[in-house]
């Protein structure tokens, strides 16, 4: 069995080491899983040759906490975990979530708010000149400028408020490694400002060249615009093969310098990196405390690649990961598939194989790993560019590969299924494949709306794509034979949504037959191109004004519409019709939303089908959305016979 890196100077005894090269402080607890980002980096240094420790979760109120292991011989290694610390804390409400599900036990408030900053500060109190490398999701997307939604406030370079030394940002196994040599040969930190996929800080312009200079911090944080213009820039440079080197000057001279991100991963360095000697387990130490709540999500799921080209403007993607796939070798994937059917809780079912999208197995065109992607064009948005190669062959042959290992009863996908990718695909194989043996009863996909003017600021297709979808999915049913469903993602208070927007998104849900048991409020996150819209009310791709939802209640009111028939929203509901113009919404018949008043002791507006079933309707054609308002007189405009529901 694979052994866990030290915890615990014990730890360091029993492995013969007396200084750590390395010392990894995390925001979650310690998990030796490729799907954790600590548990990579850490393999990768180990495969190089350095020794690391790993600090998870320490009490940032305790100095001491930070000494356990003692003074790195070569550099502190930081990152909030593998969500933004403000996100795995709190809801779009801005209430605090109850459970972490990167934490033992999935107890709460067991790391700090912001908590890169706050571990770079709790280190630079013990170790003054130690040098401190800060990394992860939160590091990677704070890496210049930003709003921080929690806050409503234009912060800092995370790099400047946390006392670390560089950021590695995005995926950062090759940045990390050349980080690590600089250092080990005597380097000084402050000398390392070459490596790609690094921001650092300097106090004059002898350290870079060939730059972009960005608004200053002060310009930004006095006029919107030039915030939105700045992340347009950025947004432009994100790409290896084209990105510049990127200045962002702050008060009393002081840059901070992106670097172009780091080279894509090959084939061949990706099956190394999944091939490293991960235990695959949480520390065994949390057993006694309940485990670790994340990785039941994964202990049994494949990842098979990197990078996403879908471009949907709330999505952090192509500032982290990229917009080139990267994939692993099919080799490489049935290895770990191997593996895990010899897991004694292996009960035959591979949960899930993908990644941010799971249908793309290679970049959306052959120029893409040579010449990089398009600045100014994406490779799906607003239509399939005509030189995208929608391809599916490659995960149609890893597909049926895994469906033949001794042990494998079903391989379900679950990772997000880019259905306009799917429909670009004249091949229809995987189509039919996915319907006959990928699907556990229901398919999850995110139309996110079903408004244009919506699904532009978002960057998603029009809606009659998604309609093209349903009536695709509804026909391969049939003809397979198979009684499965179909589970939108959608999405309220996306910026470019009013209450005109909403209430069609609500007729939408009514005419589906189910409410959503969730919802999705369009949460601000940082690095985005639907936050920065949120924060300054302009669209960056083209410097268009956009409508915002900035005001609580009218938040609340978006958000209720989705779930209109809860009782509790009633009176919010009522408002948002009254104010959109919709009375005619309000009413008893099969059109309405709501009753006129509230019905004592039911669920009002409920239109279940006749059967009672609350899956939803598929008949083809049923929605034809353009936010257009549907006949005043209580009737909408149906196509097609009465199809399957889907829930």
């Amino acid at each position: 069995m694979n052994d866990f890196l030290p915890i615990s100077k014990e730890d360091m005894e029993k492995a013969h080491i007396r200084q750590l090269d390395f010392i990894y402080v995390t925001g979650d607890a310690y998990v030796d899983h490729p799907s954790f980002g600590v548990a990579i980096i850490s393999r990768v240094l180990e495969a190089h040759g350095y020794s690391v420790g790993i600090i998870a979760q320490p009490d940032w109120k305790d100095d001491a906490s930070i000494r356990i292991l003692g003074e790195p011989r070569l550099g502190f290694l930081v990152s909030a975990g593998n969500m933004d610390s403000m996100v795995n804390h709190y809801y779009v409400s801005k209430k605090h979530r109850q459970t972490d599900s990167y934490t033992p036990g999935g107890k709460p408030y067991h790391r700090p708010d912001h908590a890169t900053i706050v571990y770079g500060n709790l280190i630079r109190r013990s170790y003054k000149k130690t040098p401190i490398i800060i990394g992860g999701i939160e590091a990677s997307l704070r890496r210049l400028a930003h709003y921080d939604y929690w806050s409503n406030s234009f912060k800092r370079s995370v790099l400047l408020d946390s006392g670390a030394d560089l950021i590695s940002y995005g995926m950062g196994e090759k940045s990390i490694v050349e980080i690590a040599d600089a250092l080990a040969s005597g380097m000084d930190v402050s000398d390392i400002t070459y490596v790609r996929g690094t921001v650092f800080k300097a106090r004059n312009k002898n350290s870079f060249y060939d730059e972009i200079y960005l608004p200053t911090y002060e310009e930004m944080k006095a006029d919107k615009k030039l915030y939105a213009q700045s992340f347009k820039i950025q947004y432009d440079n994100t790409d290896p093969f084209t990105g510049k080197m990127l200045v962002e000057v702050y008060p009393h001279e002081v840059y901070v310098v992106q670097n172009p991100p780091a080279m894509p991963l090959t084939q061949e360095e990706m099956d190394d990196i999944y091939a490293l000697p991960y235990t695959r387990r949480a520390h065994p130490s949390y057993d006694a405390l309940g485990g670790v709540p994340a990785t039941k999500e994964i202990q049994f799921s494949l990842i098979s690649n990197r990078g996403c080209f879908g471009g949907c403007s709330f999505c952090a993607l192509t500032f982290h990961q990229g917009r080139i796939i990267q994939t692993r070798s099919h080799a490489s994937i049935l290895k770990e598939a191997e593996q895990m059917t010899q897991d004694k809780d292996f009960k035959g079912y591979i949960h899930d194989v993908g990644g941010p999208t799971a249908n793309f197995r290679q970049p959306s065109c052959e120029k893409q790993l040579k010449c990089g992607v398009c600045k100014n064009k994406q490779c799906l948005f607003p239509k399939p560019c005509a030189n995208m190669k929608a391809d599916h062959s490659d995960y149609v042959a890893l597909l049926r590969k895994l469906r033949k290992l001794p042990g494998v009863k079903k391989v379900f996908i679950r990772s997000g299924i880019r259905f306009d990718y799917l429909l670009a695909d004249k091949d229809e194989t995987f189509f039919d494949e996915l319907i006959k043996y990928h699907i556990s009863g229901q398919l999850k996909v995110a139309p996110e709306h079903i408004c244009d003017a919506v699904l532009k600021r978002m960057g998603k297709p029009e809606n009659a794509v998604f309609q093209q979808f349903l009536k695709k999915y509804k026909q391969k049913n049939e003809q397979f034979h198979m009684d499965q469903y179909v589970v939108p993602y959608l999405m309220s208070s996306h910026p470019g949504s009013t209450l005109k927007e909403a209430v069609a998104l609500a007729e939408y849900i009514r005419d589906l037959g189910y409410m959503p048991q969730q919802v999705q409020d369009f949460y601000p996150t940082p690095s985005t191109m639907s936050t920065v819209m949120y924060y300054t009310g302009i669209d960056p791709r083209d410097m268009s004004p956009v409508y915002v939802v900035h005001n609580p209640h009218e938040k609340a009111m978006q958000r209720a519409l989705i779930q209109y028939k809860n009782p509790e929203n009633y009176e919010l509901v009522k408002e948002a019709l009254h104010l959109a113009h919709r009375e005619d919404l309000i009413g008893f018949d099969a059109h309405a939303l709501i009753p006129p008043r509230k019905m004592a002791g039911s669920a009002h507006g409920q239109h279940k089908p006749k059967n009672g079933s609350q899956k939803p309707d598929t008949r083809a054609g049923k929605t034809k959305e353009t936010c257009q308002s549907k006949n005043r007189n209580g009737k909408n405009q149906k196509t097609g016979k009465e199809g399957k529901k889907r829930r």
